[in-house]
C-alpha cells in the first residue's frame, strides 16, 4: 500500500517543489492550500504524514497542528512544519504544538526525505 502525504503550504512554488520531493521517494502526495483545507483533506483522505507550513492566512499551521492533535480521528498522523520561520522559540513553540519537527525554508531535499522515513 502506497503512503500519502499532505502537503499543506499556501505558496504554489513551495508546494510544488515539496511535491516533487515527496513524489521522488515513492509517496502519494495530496495537497492543501489553507489550514482547513488541510484538516478536512487529513479527516477524508487519513495520510501517513503532514508537511505544514506555518505562515498561511486564516488559519496559520501552528492552530492546524493544535486542531489536528484535538481531533481523535486525526492526533496519530504526525505533523513535520516546513516553515520559513526558524528562530529557536519558533521550534519550542512547534513541538508544543505537537509537531514532531520544524525543517526551515530553504529545505534541503534530504531533510524533508529524512522526515518521510522517519515518521511517513
Amino acid at each position: 500500500m502506497t503512503k500519502k502525504v499532505l502537503i499543506v503550504d499556501d505558496s504554489e512554488t513551495d508546494l510544488k517543489h515539496l511535491e516533487s520531493v515527496v513524489t521522488s521517494a515513492s509517496y502519494q502526495t495530496i495537497t492543501a492550500r489553507s489550514g482547513q483545507e488541510a484538516l478536512d483533506k487529513a479527516r477524508s483522505e487519513k495520510p501517513n504524514l503532514i508537511l505544514l507550513d506555518i505562515i498561511m492566512g486564516e488559519m496559520d499551521g501552528f492552530s492546524t497542528c493544535r486542531e489536528i492533535n484535538q481531533d481523535p480521528d486525526l492526533l496519530n498522523i504526525p505533523v513535520v512544519f516546513v516553515s520559513s520561520k526558524n528562530q529557536k522559540v519558533d521550534h519550542i513553540w512547534a513541538a508544543k504544538q505537537g509537531a514532531k519537527a520544524l525543517i526551515s525554508k530553504p529545505f534541503k531535499n534530504e531533510d524533508i526525505l529524512a522526515q518521510l522515513s522517519t515518521y511517513a
